[in-house]
Order: structure tokens, then C-alpha cells, then sequence
């Protein structure tokens, strides 16, 4: 199975190919969460390693992490870095113990490096627990808050439901207007794509919590478990309908990455996206134990998908950049399978997130299974964006008088 059993890492190293720091480094500090959502790729996936492992990190975990992630900025004289706090549901660990785990970060880093790299902390949490103190004591750390949630009603909301089937809309809509009152520690809304919902009220209510940018995920799916939504592209239907919202808003529009990050790789700029481009993969995950773990959404693909085989304790981060799940995401192009190669989206598509290019026997050596949907979405935004650069830009000779 491709790469782990297919890729030679020893030989590609030979070859001149240098491994890419990493730059982001994902903490796992609560190992439960208070919702049940039901497209969930931690709880609900293939894998289900989180049952094995420690409900909360521990302070040991934390030094040591700290350590690691202060040895590898300093061997590779990085100038930033992101620690980013991730459950389960972060909050439920306790908010002065999020402080304390960026501050062990940014010690440690500040002890290795000087102040020649900067540590920018965020928390991603499913926002029912975010109270005026809980905002104001990360606020005040310099914690950033990105919230979870996928539209602003609670319908939109069906598939965020708690243990006990009920709507976890009403907390979560009041965790965000507290955090709007400290709009420096707002990161922005994070929601998955629902086909049936509709694309405008998804859009206008979500904007209507003021957020200073969206990031709209397709669900994590495979060529094993395909998406719910049938027929031949509806996700690159639901997109599409939203682009043309969203341009036509101009200046008046929320920042959507994805749209940002495809229009800017049609520009040829390059950027660190996970669900588009071909950028080398930079995030790497600390669970609850101390193990490293690749990135959380390779959990849909098979039991055991993000393992790396390496702790904390026992391994650095540079140990971990030869794996050879982590050497395939470094290979730019070269990491495509025949079917891309030949494709002309693929400087922009980049085979789409890698965790949806998985396909048992085969690996991950394969195009996305939301290959029609960016097919239909990559070329409506190109053709959207020359239209509007031709309005903008008449043809024709420029006089320079």
C-alpha cells in the first residue's frame, strides 16, 4: 500500500529531497468530547485508537511536547510557529490548564531560540462552554478561538447534537457572541458542507456572528466510505452556488479560505492549504500520551492511519519527518497518482485533501473521491475571476501618455 509498504524515504533522501520543518504543531489536551456529532472523524472513524488513550494530557506530556517542539524551532531556525489546542472538546480540560500548556510552549521556545521565533496559540473548540471568563483569560494569553459550528440556526446544526441527541445550537450561538466581544481573539468559524442545506442561509448566518473568516470543510471521506451525498457532484453544486454569493458580495464578504486558496493558486501564489495546492505538509499532532500522530482527518481512512510509530519521549520531531506518510505530503507533485498528473487542475486541485484519496489495497495514490466536485468548482471560480479581471481590465493597447 502506497507509501507506507512503496516509498523508499533512504533513497529519496540520497536523491537531494530535504524534509520541511514543521511549523504546526496540534495538542490534543482533552481526549473526550461533550458533543457526538455525527459526521465526527475522531469518534465516528476507522480508527479508534482515542478509546486507548488518557482522557486528558498530562503535565508530563506537556514539558515534554514543549521540549520537542523548542529542539526542532531551534534546529531549524524557524522564525513562527502555531501551537494549536484540539480535543475532543479543549474547553473540558480547563481553561487556566490551556493557558498554562501555551505558556509551557512558549517558554520553552523562548529558552531554546531567544525571541528569534514567535508562537501563535490558537484553541478550536465546538464553543458551548465559552463563557465571559473562558474568552477573557485565552484573550488575554493571547489564545486565539476558531469555533465549530455549521450554520446559524439550529437546523443547520442537526448533525452537532450532545450524548443525548439534543441541540447544541443555542450554546454554542451564545459562546460566540461573547467572543465577539474581544474580536483580537476571534479566529473565525469552522463548518462542514451539508448538500441538503442551503448554501445562502448557511452563508448569511454564519456572517451574521460577525466572523473575521469561514473555513468550509467537505466531509472526510474515502473511496472506501464515500460521501452521503449522492449524484455526480453535489458538494462542487453546493460550492459553486456559495462562490457566486460570496464574489458578488466584493468587499463586503466574509474571507472563505477555500476560495481564497483556489484563487490564489490560480494566480500562481502559493499557500498552505490542506484541502487544495500541493504545498508540503506542516502540522503534526501530539495526542493526549505523548504519541505523534500525522494530521487527525487520515482517522477515516483504517485503524492505525496517522500513526507515525514515535512519542515524545522517545523520538523528535525530526524523527518523525521521515515517516513515510509524512515524506508522500512533502513530494509536491510527484505524490499524484497517473490520473492527476495528466489532469490541468492539478497545480490548483493538488489531488484534493490527501485523506480523500485513500483506497484500499491501493493507498493513498489515487484522486480524490470529490474529484468531480472540485472539477466543477475550480473552473467556475477561474472562469468567475478572468471575468471579472477583463470588466476591470479592458483588452486592448495601453496608452502610456
Amino acid at each position: 500500500m502506497w507509501p507506507l509498504e512503496k516509498l523508499d524515504v533512504a533513497a529519496l533522501r540520497r536523491s537531494g529531497l530535504r524534509a520541511v520543518p514543521f511549523r504546526q504543531f496540534v495538542l490534543k489536551v482533552n481526549g473526550r468530547c461533550n458533543l457526538a456529532c455525527s459526521y465526527c472523524y475522531v469518534y465516528e472513524g476507522a480508527d479508534s485508537s482515542w478509546r486507548d488513550r488518557p482522557n486528558r494530557v498530562s503535565p508530563a506530556v506537556v514539558e515534554r511536547t514543549a521540549t520537542r517542539i523548542a529542539e526542532h524551532a531551534a534546529t531549524h531556525r524557524l522564525t513562527s510557529l502555531q501551537i494549536n489546542l484540539h480535543g475532543g472538546e479543549p474547553l473540558l480540560a480547563g481553561v487556566s490548564n490551556l493557558v498554562a500548556q501555551v505558556n509551557a510552549v512558549r517558554e520553552a521556545v523562548r529558552a531554546r531560540c531567544g525571541r528569534s521565533c514567535t508562537v501563535d496559540a490558537s484553541v478550536q473548540t465546538n464553543g458551548t462552554l465559552l463563557t465571559e471568563h473562558a474568552v477573557a483569560e485565552l484573550a488575554d494569553a493571547g489564545v486565539r478561538i476558531g469555533v465549530s459550528l455549521d450554520g446559524g440556526t439550529p437546523w443547520l446544526n442537526r448533525h452537532r447534537l450532545d450524548h443525548a441527541g439534543r441541540s447544541t445550537w443555542a450554546k454554542t450561538a451564545a459562546g460566540l457572541q461573547v467572543l465577539r466581544g474581544r474580536p483580537e481573539a476571534y479566529a473565525g468559524i469552522l463548518s462542514v458542507i451539508d448538500p441538503d442545506s442551503d448554501p445562502a442561509e448557511v452563508y448569511s448566518s454564519l456572517a451574521a456572528f460577525g466572523p473575521p473568516s469561514m473555513d468550509l470543510l467537505l466531509p472526510h471521506a474515502n473511496h472506501a466510505f464515500p460521501p452521503a451525498a449522492k449524484g455526480p457532484h453535489p458538494y462542487g453544486d453546493w460550492l459553486v452556488r456559495l462562490f457566486d454569493l460570496w464574489f458578488d458580495a466584493g468587499e463586503r464578504a466574509v474571507p472563505v479560505r477555500l476560495f481564497h486558496e483556489i484563487i490564489a493558486l490560480l494566480l500562481g501564489v502559493p499557500c498552505r492549504a490542506e484541502a487544495v495546492g500541493n504545498a508540503p505538509v506542516v502540522a503534526v499532532v501530539v495526542d493526549t500520551d505523548g504519541t505523534i500522530e500525522q494530521v487527525d482527518s487520515l482517522k477515516t481512512a483504517y485503524a492505525g492511519a496517522p500513526a507515525t510509530g514515535c512519542d515524545v519521549f522517545d523520538h523528535s520531531f525530526d524523527d518523525v519527518l521521515d515517516h513515510p506518510g509524512v515524506v508522500a505530503r512533502q513530494l509536491g507533485t510527484d505524490a499524484l497518482s497517473p490520473t492527476c498528473l495528466t489532469c490541468p487542475l492539478a497545480e490548483v486541485c493538488g489531488g484534493g485533501n490527501y485523506a480523500h484519496r485513500y483506497r484500499p489495497v491501493e493507498g493513498f495514490l489515487n484522486p480524490s473521491v470529490y474529484c468531480a466536485d472540485l472539477h466543477l468548482l475550480i473552473p467556475h471560480i477561474a472562469r468567475r475571476v478572468r471575468s471579472a479581471a477583463d470588466a476591470d481590465f479592458p483588452r486592448g493597447p495601453i496608452d502610456a501618455r
